[in-house]
């Protein structure tokens, strides 16, 4: 006679109970199997963002990493990231967005890397259907915005946009890079130095010496260097990159040649500003490189007295505003968003340190009384009234 199982004996011993008991034992085995399907949900759940990321882009044909219009460093980097690591799970990606590269240091960080960037004028321009919003969470600068269901939304930046598959917003980093990079940490990716081949390193997945100097600038550029809006987060992905960082690109991203204009602007800013006890609103009047007014504001920003600064300036009949708060009192993004809330056309926002807006006229931009569309007398005093928090 065989031996008998410590399995038969359990059962030998709990039959009579089910045979007396048969209800129980459905309900008790119902239950058992709702707990262990709600673990493994937990658990998918909780499985690393970077890893779910990767297995849902993995069963992509074709990818399309589209940033917002007139990308700057942070969402380039993380384009840069996306696309990398959809390369390696063999998924070709194709970066796109609206407006225009513009800012010197936006310019540079394109040239340096050696980017390839296709700009859009149209939903129909999109390289595939599959699209992943990165540094922002709702489509916007080019026609038929509306019929974009993403795949997929990593961004920092609050608002309701969301993914068909996948959102990660996290408006507690200071970038989205700093998230991107830890997607290849999740994946156990190996930054890979610039003096070394990615066959030379060790693991499944690399991080490449160019898209980790993307990264680590991105994160720089949107945290003004981790001294404004840093988060632990965003050291912890700096530290991790670093090792793959080519020193010698850093550099010349982050000093390219300043443009003439923007000095100009820069001057003018200082020099025609009002200043209400520690707030200042300079108007810098017409200009033709855009980007030269958030360089202004990051310069106003540093005078001595200046806890919170927003700077106006008009192209094409468009007013652009961009502000700087280093002030507790003073949500900038929100400050704007107050101020313009009046403001025909007027549209703002952002974050407590860093907010900008925008006001489009509905009038011919040809017409030489374009600048009295807008009174920017009034909007002066209502800036400096949202900074005050008298609205």
């Amino acid at each position: 006679m065989g031996q008998v199982t410590a399995g038969e004996e359990w059962f030998a011993a709990v039959e009579p109970f089910i045979r007396e008991n048969p209800e129980l034992t459905v309900a008790t085995a119902i239950a058992v199997v709702v707990v262990l399907g709600s673990l493994y949900a937990f658990v998918r759940l909780r499985r690393a963002h970077g890893v779910r990321f990767r297995r849902l882009i993995a069963d992509a044909d074709e990818l399309t990493v589209l940033m917002h219009p007139n990308p700057d460093p942070d969402a380039m980097a993380a384009a840069v990231g996306v696309v990398e690591l959809a390369a390696q799970v063999d998924v070709d990606a194709t970066i796109q967005y609206p407006g225009q590269i513009r800012h010197q240091e936006n310019r540079a960080f394109r040239t340096v890397l050696d980017l390839e960037l296709d700009q859009i004028d149209h939903v129909t321009d999109l390289a595939s259907e599959s699209v992943v919003l990165v540094d922002h969470n709702e489509a916007r600068g080019f026609g038929g915005t509306d019929g974009i269901l993403p795949l997929a939304v990593i961004d920092h930046h609050p608002g309701d946009g969301a993914g068909e598959e996948f959102t990660d917003v996290r408006t507690d980093y200071g970038a989205t890079a700093s998230i991107v990079a830890e997607y290849f940490e999740d994946n156990d990716a190996t930054p890979v130095p610039p003096d070394r081949h990615a066959s030379e390193t060790d693991g499944s997945y690399t991080l490449p010496t160019s898209a980790a100097t993307g990264l680590l600038y991105g994160i720089l550029a949107d945290t003004n260097h981790l001294t404004v809006g840093a988060s632990e987060a965003d050291f912890a992905a700096a530290s991790y990159l670093y090792p793959g960082v080519d020193q010698d690109r850093l550099d010349r991203i982050a000093n390219p040649a300043v443009d003439a204009e923007v000095l100009e602007v820069k001057a003018r800013a200082i020099a025609g500003r009002q200043v209400e006890g520690s707030f200042a609103v300079a108007d810098v009047g017409s200009v033709n490189n855009v980007d030269a007014i958030p360089q202004a504001a990051d310069e106003l920003i540093q005078l001595e007295g200046v806890t919170a600064v927003v700077i106006v300036g008009e192209r094409d009949g468009t007013i652009h505003l961009s502000g700087r708060s280093r002030d507790d009192r003073v949500h900038m993004g929100k400050a704007i968003e107050e101020a313009l809330a009046d403001v025909p056309n007027g549209d703002g926002g952002g974050h407590a340190r860093m907010g900008g807006g925008r006001i489009t006229p509905d009038v011919d931009p040809t017409d030489d009384s374009i600048e009295e569309a807008v009174d920017r007398d009034a909007l002066s005093a209502a800036l400096f009234r949202a900074m005050a928090g008298d609205v």
